[in-house]
């Protein structure tokens, strides 16, 4: 990169001071605000490609702006221009590597140039209409290291362009990169039969994968109240009822901002009453009444007529100069909240769920899952959240595919459309074809049939080939798990996050409630053992009555720090707990995000405090066995100091997978990067396997890594003792451990550890499996 700006090329300078100077019109940071604004709220990949060229055009004083897409095979396809022949789009395709705009995706670099036509790399195509300009500047449009396209902006004056109208269009590439990428998933959903989207039904959407397996459904959203980006679009059954209904909220809101007004006459000075007289003008607003009307009239229910009346307008209001006009939007948006808040009071519309419901939502919960009849339930969409969100790990667990962070930039456009999820891959399908749609039956019909052949292992030991046995656990959140994973066959529970139970209450439970669940399940899996994991809160799990705001919750106050700051929690828990286990032994306590040796004596000073409290009392409690989470970089370095001082070893992969990496799993931008069968990764748990043993304590893990197929292979030739599961996970697991003698998977485990990546790894195991017959376990190509 040549940072110089010299007469080929130029620097990617983000130096945001030269916008406003050295450029034939000013670039300021405003305009570049309202350029992304304007972006951010447009319908359709076209507009959003028509709004860039037009724009950048207008604002950097050029003759020409033109974007080009980058296809997958790395040819690039004019989409939009302002300055070239109109006709040339979607007919100029550059091939890769091929003229300018292929120099600047090779580069990946902007691409200055005072005399177009005397580089090199220049490429005339006939009929474009760029024979009169001269200068050329292009800059890469990147999104999480993709190459989506590249920006031009071109002039019939030979010139340089200056370092502040560089530093202007890559600031603007590099800011709607990320819409781009949206408004191309965006685009995918449009109705229109012809255009660029018209073979939309083969294309997907990508996400990132909560649980897997393939299902084929119809897509129900689930809305937040008063939400109008997320109103789904539906036909309204009753237009004239629909006309009442909308007249009466305008109505009622007008009433009540008039009313506002008038009751905080004496608080308010003039002008601040007088906005409450706006609020009330603007819902009332002829041109906000009649055009909701318009499409209401027209088959449109007036949920998702209000909100398409609202968004359009604050687009308008967006785009404006005058700041003052700009923030008008906001108010604007504010009153459709009301009217659709009281529409939504005036006709509530509950989910009617149809067979094989794909539940779509921005956020969803588990309690929208809940919600769904299970038999009706087929897969989960949602536009936030990771493979470790509680919405996808309560998916996998009742072996439902999930894909989470799949932003379409509509939502609401999903609504009772034909999808097809590929839990495996992370990808959604719209309205797929016939060969589409028949592949995936196929697939669905085969996983159902590989199910049911898991089931006859349910009274099979673990136990590999060569005799190594691990001990199946489950993994459990509430009592309902119960029941699921004793007919999955687990041997007991692995993990009993106890922080779920105090996540659906307001306010802490009793030492009674708490003893209440702890006995239920403690006598349902007599006498197998139940590992209990102290109260786990913190990062992204919330109390909803124990406030913890952090700036980086997941290196702030969570796991044992909690507690122990707090140990009149903490003895309450281990209290109920050790009465749970009275006339049953089977408990032990696990203590969940140990970072060093003092935190280990001090809750087990704690617990000891607890027991004796109880003998005092003349309760006759056992003595639990204790054990700790290595999941922290920390422990793993002093994990023989902890494994003297305990009776067992914990390996959560989730949160140690995550520190090793520096990864937020729960992040959608950076999920990707999450991967278990990193080197750095193995090498920890190894470390950990070792140092347990060496100490005679028997080593878990209990993270998502446990089930997943090709991990458990690895996990073997480690000699990991027990294994905590998912129900769902808990036969795929127990099969894999039945057709790998603990020998080989040694064989394959060293093998793993002279890679240094972990996309060989993966691969190595896919083509294990395939060798054993037992593909049907994954997907290649996940």
């Amino acid at each position: 990169m040549n940072p110089s700006g010299g007469k080929n090329t130029t620097g990617t300078s983000t130096e945001l001071s030269g916008l406003s100077t050295g450029s034939p019109s000013s670039h300021t940071l405003d305009s570049l605000s309202r350029i992304v604004r304007e972006v951010s709220l447009a319908a359709s990949l076209e507009e959003v490609l028509e709004v860039i060229v037009v724009q950048t055009r207008k604002v950097m004083a050029v003759d020409v702006c033109s974007v080009y897409l980058t296809e997958s095979d790395g040819s690039h396809v004019l989409m939009a221009t302002q300055g070239l022949h109109p006709e040339a789009v979607g007919q100029v395709r550059l091939i890769l590597g091929e003229g300018l705009v292929g120099l600047v995706a090779e580069r990946a670099e902007p691409v200055n140039l005072e005399n177009a036509a005397a580089h090199s790399r220049f490429k005339f195509i006939p009929g474009s209409g760029e024979e009169p300009f001269r200068a050329f500047l292009g800059v890469p449009v990147l999104h999480q290291r993709e190459l989506l396209g590249v920006l031009v902006v071109q002039q019939q004056a030979a010139r340089q362009f200056t370092e502040a109208d560089v530093s202007f269009l890559f600031t603007l590439a590099a800011q709607l990169g990320g819409v781009i990428a949206h408004a191309r998933a965006s685009g995918v959903l449009q109705k229109s039969p012809g255009g660029p989207n018209a073979n939309a039904s083969e294309r997907y959407l990508t996400g990132i994968s909560g649980a897997p397996g393939v299902a084929l459904g119809r897509g129900v959203v689930i809305y937040s109240a008063a939400d109008l980006e997320t109103v789904p679009e539906r036909q309204a059954a009753d237009v004239r009822e629909e006309e009442r209904i909308f007249r009466l909220a305008v109505e009622h809101v007008s009433r009540e901002m008039q009313s506002l007004g008038n009751h905080l006459e004496r608080s308010l000075a003039n002008e601040y009453r007088a906005l409450f007289k706006a609020y009330a003008m603007i819902a009332g607003s002829q041109s906000l009444v009649e055009a909701t009307v318009e499409r209401i009239r027209a088959g449109e229910w007036a949920p998702s007529a209000l909100s398409a009346v609202i968004k359009e307008q604050a687009k308008r209001l967006e785009t404006m100069e005058d700041p003052y006009l700009r923030e008008r939007a906001n108010d604007l948006r504010e009153i459709g909240r009301r009217i659709l808040a009281y529409l939504q009071n005036a006709a509530p519309v509950s989910p009617k769920y149809p067979e094989n419901t794909i539940l779509v939502g921005e956020n969803l919960t588990a309690m929208d899952l809940a919600e769904v009849p299970i038999e009706r339930l087929a897969g989960v969409l949602s536009a936030h959240g990771s493979g470790f969100s509680h919405v996808a790990i309560l998916a996998h667990a009742m072996a439902i595919p999930a894909i989470m962070g799949i932003n379409t930039g509509n939502l609401g456009q999903l609504d009772q459309r034909e999808l097809i999820l590929d839990g495996y891959q992370g990808r959604v399908y719209l309205e797929p074809s016939a060969p589409v749609r028949r592949e995936f039956t196929r697939l669905a019909r085969e996983e159902r049939q590989f199910t049911e052949d898991l089931k006859r292992l349910r009274e099979l030991p673990a136990k590999t080939p060569d005799g190594f046995q691990v001990h199946l656990y489950a993994n459990v959140g509430l009592l309902a798990d119960t029941e699921i994973s004793l007919a999955a066959g687990a041997e007991g529970v692995g993990l009993y996050r106890t922080e779920l139970p105090f996540m659906v209450r307001d306010r802490f439970p009793t030492e009674e409630e708490q003893y209440a669940m702890y006995r239920q399940l403690l006598q349902a899996f007599a006498p197998s053992p139940v590992i209990l994991r102290i109260l786990d809160v913190g990062g992204d799990k919330f109390l909803p009555y124990f406030s913890i705001r952090e700036a980086n919750p997941f290196l702030g106050w969570r796991g044992i720090r909690v507690v122990l700051d707090h140990p009149e929690i903490f003895l309450t828990q281990v209290r109920a707990a050790l009465r749970a286990a009275e006339g049953l032994n089977t408990l032990s306590l696990l203590l969940p995000m140990i970072s060093s040796v003092s935190e280990v004596e001090e809750a087990t000073r704690l617990v000891r405090q607890a027991y004796e409290e109880l003998k005092n009392e003349g309760i006759e409690v056992a003595w639990p066995c204790m054990g700790v989470m290595i999941e922290v970089p920390a422990a793993v370095y002093q994990v023989e100091a902890l494994a003297r001082r305990v009776d067992f070893l914990s390996v959560g992969t989730n949160d140690l997978a995550q520190y090793l990496l520096a990864v937020d799993r729960s992040n959608e931008r950076v999920a990707g990067l999450y991967n278990s069968l990193h080197p750095a990764v193995l090498a920890a748990i190894l470390k950990v396997v070792e140092a347990g043993h060496r100490q005679h304590k028997p080593v878990s893990v209990c993270g998502e890594m446990a089930g997943e197929p090709t991990a458990t292979i690895l996990l073997l030739g480690m000699g990991v003792d027990n294994l905590s599961v998912t129900a769902g996970d808990l036969p795929r697991v127990k099969w894999v451990i039945r057709n790998f003698s603990q020998q080989h998977a040694k064989e394959l485990l060293n093998r793993a550890l002279q890679e240094e990546k972990p996309e060989p790894i993966y691969q190595m195991l896919c083509q294990a499996l395939d060798a054993r017959g037992l593909g049907g376990l994954i997907r290649v190509g996940k």
